[in-house]
């Protein structure tokens, strides 16, 4: 039901929704600029695991963020965040990053109305102390944990250096702290989906006029024994040990799997008229976004690649582009795709079914590359990262390749970008944009982003 004025007979105006920040940790490098080079050079971070001894596991290696520390952007502040755990210091990282970008502390908003969305991941997970802690010092006998051997344990565990995240939600609740937000406060745990939902949420939060602006995006990392084996069981993940750089092939008639990475990205979204009364420099404008659910099985996406299509184009509608029309020169409207990608033989060839529905007869006209080949899968951040790639390709022109991909899979079949950039701005540049993330169980979400000419 829309939402009316007093008497409900009349729809709420909705409000413009634009990108005035952002920020990654990434494993290809920390800096937007440095990352971004690197995609463009169709770098690979790719490299044997370090966080755990992996040998004798069947994929031992992964895209690892190296060289971190949260005190490079935090100064002394990072010491109020010292129980965080690995993910949640990437995203404040990221947040740090985009609050930045926005110039929020040089003419802030009311805190109030501004909120944060994020698709948090359930982080590092150390038992040892609570294996400890359930035989050692526990007295069924009492309810009381204050200065008993059990909290003490238990709470051992909870050091940063043992990589120990707690509850995905307080990663928000370490943002709001540190930033002052007070407006609303969420997490969505929808696996590889997770951080374009949550934007997509916080674009909704605002075109509907529940917060003047959102810090939104993910963060995550599974680059531990429970994460790797996980995937490892499901036959998910790459085994190519002997040629790791080359193992994420997404779209390749030789894939056989994703690799692990791990990082954050955040953005600040605002509404137009926020945005404008701060002089803030708007990067983009959010006009569309798409959710769905598969509905086929718990652990396979359809085989048509229908729900990722109704993603796609529920997106699509919403920003009013229609996906058969062309400019005057031809061109389809949408520019650019940011593929899902992971490199799984199934997602693949699904995701490129769904674009083939969503697009007709100008599917292979529209440039469509993952960046999961040189950075890996960033699981809950990577959707973020993705549309940052987007508004990347709006910013510069330029389209980020698809890296190791040689010979394109027949039964994927588009215009994969492959092994290095395309320049675009021959072509009038890059003015609207998608990014698909598909998550686990069939979960889908798209944006749609458009160059903002200030009209």
């Amino acid at each position: 039901m829309p939402i009316g004025d007093a008497h409900g007979d009349q729809p709420a105006p909705k409000h413009r929704v634009v990108i005035t920040g952002m920020g990654w940790v990434t494993p290809l490098g920390q800096g937007l600029d440095e990352a971004w080079d690197k995609l463009l050079s169709a770098k690979s971070a790719v490299g044997p695991v370090t966080r755990f001894d992996a040998s004798t596991c069947s994929t031992n290696f992964a895209a690892e963020v190296k060289d971190f520390d949260l005190r490079d952007r935090l100064g002394d502040r990072a010491a109020a965040h010292a129980d965080a755990g690995i993910s949640t210091q990437f995203a404040l990282a990221a947040t740090r990053d985009a609050w930045d970008m926005a110039g929020m502390d040089d003419n802030p908003p009311d805190l109030a109305r501004v909120g944060i969305y994020l698709g948090a991941g359930e982080g590092v997970l150390d038992y040892e102390p609570y294996m400890a802690a359930n035989i050692s010092g526990y007295d069924p006998d009492s309810r009381s944990l204050d200065n008993t051997a059990w909290a003490q344990i238990a709470y051992s565990g909870m050091r940063p250096e043992r990589e120990v995240e707690q509850e995905p939600q307080l990663t928000s609740t370490h943002i709001a702290y540190e930033f002052g937000t007070m407006g609303p406060t969420l997490n969505c745990m929808t696996a590889c989906a997770a951080s374009t939902q949550a934007i997509g949420e916080a674009f909704e939060i605002i075109r509907r006029g529940d917060a003047d602006a959102m810090i939104a995006g993910g963060c995550h990392s599974m680059i531990h024994p429970l994460g790797m084996t996980g995937f490892m069981r499901l036959t998910a993940m790459s085994t190519r040990r002997d040629d790791p750089q080359h193992a994420s092939r997404p779209f390749d008639k030789s894939r056989e799997g994703f690799v692990m990475g791990e990082g954050a990205g955040v953005l600040i979204l605002e509404s137009l008229e926020s945005a404008q009364r701060r002089g803030a420099n708007i990067l983009c404008e959010v006009v569309g976004f798409g959710s769905t659910a598969d509905a086929y099985r718990i652990t396979d996406i359809h085989p048509d690649g229908k729900g990722g299509a109704g993603a796609m184009s529920a997106a699509l509608e919403q920003a009013g582009i229609d996906p058969h029309a062309t400019d005057d020169a031809g061109r389809p409207l949408v520019h650019y795709i940011s593929a899902h990608g992971t490199g799984t033989q199934e997602n693949d060839k699904t995701e490129s079914a769904g674009v083939k529905s969503v697009f007709g007869e100008l599917a292979t006209q529209v440039p469509f590359s993952s960046i999961k080949s040189m950075m890996g899968h960033l699981i809950q951040a990577a959707g973020a990262v993705e549309l940052m790639t987007c508004i990347q390709a709006i910013q510069t022109g330029v389209i980020p390749p698809t890296g190791n991909l040689h010979e394109v899979d027949p039964v994927c079949g588009l215009d994969h970008v492959p092994l290095e950039p395309r320049d675009e701005n021959h072509r009038g540049g890059v003015d609207v944009c998608l990014s698909n993330s598909f998550g686990f169980g069939g979960q889908n979400d798209t944006i749609c982003v458009r160059k903002y000419t200030g009209a």
